[in-house]
């Protein structure tokens, strides 16, 4: 079974163990993977709904993937724009230091792209960057795109 990590920003230590699975039951772990199911499928309503009622909007699984950035790399822009709307934080890299822009244009989910640009992502921030990630995979829209903001 997978592992959820917490990940608080700038947090590190002792305080926040590198893996928690121990500690949570087999009934919250199932809970958490569903919402991260919920991303991927653009399941957006009930995403929302989740986050409004208090998940946290930055649950982030065992690789480093956001919500956010498992939306964008799925190609739901609905459901970016949802989460953005909710406070998602879109400069989190996930463990390959991959951020949610960068997922979205190596998908051409314009429309994603777009509300991560809107919500003020950073082109060049991440490794592979969103930039370096249009240049690498040829993609010349999502660069001109990049580069119009």
């Amino acid at each position: 079974m997978r592992r959820c990590r917490p990940r608080p920003a700038g947090r590190a230590g002792a305080d926040y163990p590198e893996s928690v699975s121990e500690e949570l039951d087999a009934e919250t772990l199932e809970f958490a993977h569903r919402m991260f199911d919920l991303a991927r499928d653009g399941t957006t309503g009930e995403i929302a709904g989740y986050v409004d009622a208090g998940l946290p909007v930055d649950l982030t699984n065992d690789k480093g993937d956001t919500l956010l950035i498992l939306a964008a790399y799925h190609a739901h822009p609905d459901t970016v724009a949802a989460l953005l709307a909710r406070g998602a934080d879109h400069t989190r890299t996930n463990d390959r230091g991959q951020t949610a822009l960068a997922a979205a244009v190596f998908r051409s989910s314009t429309g994603a792209v777009r509300a991560l640009l809107d919500a003020g992502a950073d082109p060049g921030h991440g490794s592979p960057s969103a930039v370096e990630t249009a240049q690498f995979f040829d993609l010349p829209e999502m660069l001109a795109l990049l580069r119009s903001r």
